[in-house]
Order: C-alpha cells, then structure tokens, then sequence
C-alpha cells in the first residue's frame, strides 16, 4: 500500500528524488563509482555543488543580488550559535522573537554571546499563536525570527521592518511560498524538514553584513571562510547536498516557488476546512497564525483516539502524531505531499465521524 508520508522531518521528499539518488550511490555520472566514495573535490561533484547554490538564490529570487549560498554540516542547530558569532558585536546585543521551541534554541545560544533580548513571546500560552505589536530595539545588531513553528504549527504570515540585519530560521517553511526573500540578510534552513535529507543546511548570507562586529571567530564558524572556500572549506555533506539539488531542480521543473505555494495553500484550505468543519476535532493553533506546512490539530473528545488512530493507519497514513508539547496530531504537509494524500486523511476524519 502506498505511504501517505505526514513526518515533520526528516520529510517527504519527491519519488524521482529516491530514484535518482539510488542510481548515484550505485554509480554515479556513469563514473563507475558511487556518490558515497568519489572524491568531494571531483569536478562531478564540484558541479552538483555549484548548481545546487546557484539554484537555491534562483529560486529564491536572489541570484546576482549580493547573497552567497552555502551548504553545510551541522544542522540548523549550529546556525544558533555561528549567526552571533558573526553578527553579535563585542558588547553588543541582539533581538529575538520567540515562538516556539527551536526559537527558545537560538535565544539560549545567543546569551552566551553578550545581551539578547526576547522582543516578544508566547510561551505562556504554549506558543498556539505568533506575538504581534511588539517593538524590535534600534540599537540591536540584529534581529532574528523562525518563520514557521514545525511542532506548534504556527507560521509568521509578515515579517517587522527593521533598520537592521534579519536573520530568519527558515527550516520548515523554506521554498513553501513567495516572500520578498530580499529583505532577510541571513535565511538558514535544515535540509530535512522541505528540501532533502538529514545531514546538511542551507545558508544565504548577504555578504556585506559579515566582518563588521569585530570579534575573532573560530575558522569553521566564520560564514567568510566558507563563502570564500564556495562551500568546500571542509568535506561537505555529499549525498545530502545532491539529493538537495534533486529536490531544487524537481521544484524549478514544477513552476519554482509560485507553482508550489498553489499547491500548498489547496493542501492547507482541504484540511484546515475538514478541522473547522468537523464537529469531532478542533485546530490547535490560532486562526489567523496557523502553518500551511504543519497543521496541529486534537480530538474534541480522546475516547475516540484509540478508533481514529486504527483507522488512519489502515488508510496508509505515516506519521500523524502530535509532538508531545502539544499532543493530538501533526500534519506536515511539505512541498513534496500530493494533495491526494491530504483527501485521503480528510476522508477518514469524515469517515470518523459518520462511525460515532
């Protein structure tokens, strides 16, 4: 039976991906080597390096606009710590909106590097719903938001105008939907919540915000070094990075980013409806905040847990549970989910419902 695949990460990814991917890890370019042994400085791989940059500030309307691309290890958990290493300066301080746990992350990694300040939060309220009217300070370094709150289902629809650096945590919601990506000096994303596999992030960084905050940098966390060594400072995450320009060209061969954002606000309006609709379940996240890649949602009443669950596993559903900070269950619906899974999910919630 096919899988209708609702992880949060690592995600779907497109059927053509797998197979391209397995065909290069047997024998890659017809080299007769694998992805997995050849040499990371081989003119094959310095291309699919290249290209992969190359079309991620295409697709996000930012090539020859003063950006770089990187590709690199360490996950967005690294991003964390490597943006106020080189944008905080000495004594300085930086702004944080807080909505969620990989927010909460990144707050507690930029304290180790002088005066941060949460500009706004809704941790209170078990972060159902994205803080609006807050004030960013001017003296601040820069700002940093997360623009979509995998585990809370929660996605920033507008962005603050800031007299300073933004700096955008991006991993769940990245290549998703038309933004004005011009106005981020710094977008990172992890590969595995919309773009590929687990093991590599995607970087753009404005170049010429770097080098001004006067602090000595560790070489591997400098973005510089790794703009200049045009992502191959160290051994790269190989496969990671291929299976990412797989997944690039299939969403540039699709329309780019405007063709897909069609698609997923049709994923979102079938499912949000059904959630809204039906009298057994209720959103978990405020209206006007809810996430078109992660909708949370809970049964009204959890004595019919235990029959919904058998039903949507019968249907092939994969991956539906909630995280356990907020429970009941998560659908994420990345860029690669047909819209066919999404009515095979809400025939069930109906056909859960005619069963009570």
């Amino acid at each position: 039976m096919k899988k209708h695949n609702y992880s949060a990460g690592p995600c779907i990814l497109p059927q053509e991906v797998f197979e391209k991917s397995a065909q290069a890890i047997l024998n890659f370019n017809d080299s007769g080597l694998s992805l997995l042994e050849i040499s990371h400085r081989s003119k094959d791989f310095v291309a699919v390096m290249d290209e992969a940059r190359a079309l991620a500030l295409e697709l996000l309307g930012l090539e020859g606009k003063g950006y770089s691309a990187l590709f690199l290890a360490g996950g967005a958990s690294l991003e964390f710590l490597m943006v106020p290493y080189n944008l905080m300066k000495e004594g300085g301080k930086a702004a944080y909106l807080d909505t969620g746990t990989w927010a909460a992350g990144a707050i507690k990694e930029a304290k180790l590097f002088g005066e941060t300040v949460t500009v706004a939060s809704s941790k209170e309220q078990n972060y159902n719903h994205i803080p609006k009217g807050y004030t960013v300070p001017a003296d601040a370094d820069y700002f940093h938001c997360t623009s979509n709150n995998t585990i809370f289902g929660t996605q920033m629809k507008e962005f603050p105008s800031v007299d300073m650096p933004v700096v955008c945590d991006m991993s769940s919601d990245i290549f998703s939907r038309e933004l004005d990506f011009s106005k981020f000096d710094i977008i990172y994303a992890g590969a595995q919540k919309n773009m590929g596999p687990a093991g590599t992030t995607l970087i753009v960084v404005k170049d010429e915000i770097l080098g001004k905050n006067g602090r000595i940098i560790p070489s591997m966390l400098d973005y510089a070094n790794h703009i200049k060594a045009e992502s191959m400072y160290n051994t790269p995450p190989v496969f990671p990075v291929y299976a990412s320009l797989l997944t690039l060209q299939w969403l540039k061969n699709l329309g780019g980013i405007a063709a897909i954002e069609k698609i997923n606000n049709a994923k979102a309006a079938l499912l949000y409806g059904e959630i809204d609709r039906n009298p057994l379940f209720k959103g978990a996240a405020a209206v006007e905040d809810r996430s078109n890649m992660n909708a949370t949602f809970l049964l009204n009443d959890e004595a019919h847990a235990a029959t919904f669950d058998a039903m949507w596993k019968a249907a092939g559903i994969s991956g539906l549970p909630g995280h356990r900070s907020v429970g009941g269950y998560r659908a994420s619906m990345y860029n690669a989910l047909p819209l066919e899974s999404v009515q095979v999910l809400v025939d069930v919630m109906q056909a859960l419902e005619k069963a009570i």
